[in-house]
C-alpha cells in the first residue's frame, strides 16, 4: 500500500472510496467487513462497513445494520470509529438440508431469480446464490413442515428464461412427482413466473400433486425481504395441500401475515416492486397460508377434486418456438403479421382493446388490420384475440367491429390473460394437430377460461 493520505480510491481495500474516506479509513485501521461506531448529531449507530459500491457518492459510507436494512452517510458529517475487526465477509452461513424423517416429501427445485439472490456491494448490483441451500438457513421452521429435497436445476433470470427452461423445470418437477415428492416448490424469478406458470399448468396436467413456484421481490439479504416467509407458505402448502395442480404463492398484502395461492393460468404480476405484486385475474385465490403455515382453502373459490396421482406420470413438452404475442396501439403496423408469417410462425396472439378490438374501419388503410389478420389466418397460421384490459372477457358479437375480425377466422379468447393465451397456443400448437387447436384454444382445459366472472373477482 502507499502512504497514509496517499490512498488512490481505486486501490486496495479502499476500492471506490473518495481520496479523503479512503485515507481516514486507512487512518483509524478500518476496512470493509470491520464493525464500526458512527457518532452524528448525538445519536450513535452500529453496523458492519460494507465495500463500497461502483455507483453513488464516494463520500458516503455504507453501513449493514443489525437489522439487515442498508444505511449510509457522508464521512464529512459524522465521526467514525472501530468496534471491532472483520471474522470474514458477510454472507449467508452454509446450512445443509436436515430431514426428521417421517415428514412429508417436498421438493424444491431452484430456478434463480431475486428469491435465491442477494446484493453484490462492489458493484452495486444483485447477483444469484450458487446454492440454494442457502435459502434454508433463514426458515429452519421448513424442518418442521416437510422433509426436503433440494434440486439446484439452473441459476437463470425470469427475464432471460425461455419455453426451453419450462420444458426442463417441467422434466424435473415430473420426476420428483413420480419418486414420492407430496409437493414441489420451485423457486423462480417474478418477472416471467405467471408465463412460467400458465406453461407448467399445460404441461403438468394430470400430475396429482401440488406444484408451488414462489419468488421475492426483493433479495435475501434485505431486512424487507419477502422470500423466507414465501418460501415458507409455499412448503406449507406443497406439504399439507390436498389441491393438485400448478399455482403461484406470494404475499397476499404488503404484510407479513399470509401468503396466497394462485391458479397457474390465472396469475399476473401487477407491480414492479410491492410484495403483493401477484394477483388472481378473473379468478379468486385458491387458498390462503398464514405466518404459521397453516392452510385455509378458499371456499368461495372453483376448485376441482384432486385427482389420484398417476404412477408414472409423463408431461406434455411439446410447445411451438414459433408463436408470438402482439399488442394493438393507436398507428400500430398491421404489417407486423407479414413479418412473423414471413419468419415461419404458427400461432400470434392478438393483444387488442376492450372487448377485443383491433382497428378494421379506420379511414386510414395503412392502420387497418382486417385484411393482414385475415391473410394471416388464410396462411395457416392460428390468431387469437385477448384483451389489453386485464379483468374482463373478450365478446366477438357486440360491435361491428368485432364481427368483422371474427369473420377472418380469429379466435377470441375469452377472459384468458394475453400472458396465458400465448402460452396455450404455443402449447397447443406443440401437442397437437394444427385442425385441432382452434377449437382447443377457446376451450376451458386448466381453469385458464371462466364460463362466468364473478364481480367479487375483481376486487382481490
Amino acid at each position: 500500500m502507499s502512504g497514509k493520505g496517499n490512498q488512490s480510491p481505486s486501490d486496495g481495500d479502499y476500492v471506490n472510496y473518495s481520496h479523503g474516506l479512503a485515507s481516514l479509513l486507512e487512518s483509524s485501521g478500518i476496512k470493509p467487513g470491520d464493525r464500526i461506531r458512527i457518532s452524528y448529531k448525538g445519536r450513535e449507530i452500529e453496523g458492519e462497513l460494507m465495500p463500497k459500491p461502483e455507483i453513488g457518492d464516494s463520500d458516503v459510507l455504507v453501513v449493514k445494520l443489525d437489522n439487515g436494512y442498508n444505511f449510509g452517510i457522508s464521512y464529512k458529517k459524522a465521526k467514525i470509529s472501530l468496534v471491532s475487526t472483520s471474522k470474514g465477509t458477510i454472507s449467508f452461513p452454509k446450512a445443509s438440508v436436515k430431514n426428521h424423517g417421517g415428514l412429508p416429501k417436498v421438493t424444491m427445485i431452484y430456478t434463480g431469480g431475486t428469491i435465491g439472490s442477494r446484493l453484490d456491494y462492489k458493484t452495486g448490483g444483485v447477483y444469484m446464490l450458487a446454492k440454494p441451500e442457502e435459502l434454508l438457513y433463514e426458515v429452519p421452521e421448513i424442518s418442521e413442515l416437510a422433509d426436503m429435497d433440494v434440486v439446484p436445476l439452473m441459476s437463470v433470470a425470469s427475464e432471460d428464461m425461455s419455453y426451453l427452461e419450462w420444458k426442463r423445470i417441467a422434466e424435473e418437477a415430473a420426476k420428483a412427482a413420480n419418486s414420492g415428492s407430496t409437493g414441489i416448490v420451485i423457486t423462480h424469478g417474478t418477472d416471467t413466473m405467471h408465463y412460467t406458470s400458465a406453461a407448467l399448468s399445460f404441461m403438468l396436467d394430470g400430475i396429482g400433486v401440488p406444484v408451488v413456484l414462489t419468488g421475492a421481490q426483493r433479495s435475501s439479504d434485505r431486512g424487507s425481504s419477502d422470500a423466507f416467509m414465501n418460501l415458507f407458505c409455499s412448503v406449507a402448502y406443497a406439504a399439507k395441500s390436498n389441491i393438485s395442480g400448478v399455482g403461484i404463492c406470494m404475499h397476499a398484502s404488503s404484510s407479513d401475515d399470509k401468503c396466497m395461492f394462485i391458479r397457474g393460468t390465472k396469475a399476473r404480476k401487477m407491480h414492479t416492486s410491492r410484495r403483493d405484486a401477484f394477483r388472481p385475474i378473473n379468478d379468486l385465490p385458491l387458498a390462503f397460508i398464514d405466518s404459521k403455515g397453516v392452510v385455509s382453502p378458499n371456499p368461495a373459490a372453483s376448485v376441482g377434486a384432486a385427482g389420484e396421482r398417476p404412477r408414472n406420470f409423463k408431461p406434455k413438452l411439446g410447445f411451438e418456438g414459433k408463436t408470438a404475442l402482439v399488442k394493438i396501439f393507436p398507428n400500430s403496423d398491421p404489417e407486423v403479421l407479414e413479418f412473423y408469417i414471413g419468419r415461419g410462425y404458427k400461432g400470434i396472439i392478438l393483444e387488442g382493446t376492450g372487448l377485443g378490438h383491433l382497428p378494421v374501419s379506420t379511414p386510414h388503410k395503412e392502420f387497418n388490420w382486417l385484411a393482414k389478420v385475415k391473410s394471416a389466418v388464410d396462411s395457416g397460421a392460428i390468431v387469437g384475440i385477448t384483451s389489453q384490459c386485464i379483468y374482463g372477457r373478450t365478446n366477438s358479437n357486440v360491435y361491428r367491429n368485432l364481427r368483422l375480425l371474427s369473420n377472418t377466422g380469429a379466435i377470441h379468447c375469452g377472459d384468458m390473460t394475453p400472458e396465458t393465451a400465448f402460452v396455450k397456443l404455443g402449447w397447443l400448437l406443440g401437442n397437437h394437430k394444427r385442425e385441432e387447436v382452434p377449437a382447443l384454444l377457446g376451450k376451458n382445459l386448466v381453469g385458464e377460461i371462466n364460463e362466468r366472472i364473478r364481480y367479487d373477482q375483481f376486487l382481490v
